[in-house]
């Protein structure tokens, strides 16, 4: 089963959120309804990049290398516009 780690942003809250799963599309839909005490303020969240991993460990790996050294820091180093 694929995984994929994902960075979500809030306009309303200016924060990034990194995240991993393995229904992207389903994870979003529950971000963005208010399920979860860590998202539900900054609705609306907006896909920025993912990734897909082999397996769940693969992905967790990925995340906590992305909260480590900050989503913001990640996705420049990968030279994603992360804001638009």
């Amino acid at each position: 089963m694929e995984f994929r780690v994902y960075i979500l942003y809030s306009l309303s809250l200016g924060q990034y959120y990194v995240g991993q799963t393995s229904d992207l599309e389903k994870r979003i839909i529950r971000h963005n309804s208010g399920h979860g005490k860590h998202t539900k303020k900054g609705i609306p969240w907006k896909l920025i990049w993912s990734i897909g991993k082999r397996n769940r460990s693969e992905s967790m790996e990925l995340e906590r290398k992305i909260k480590k050294r900050g989503a913001e820091r990640y996705l420049a180093d990968l030279g994603v516009d992360s804001k638009n």
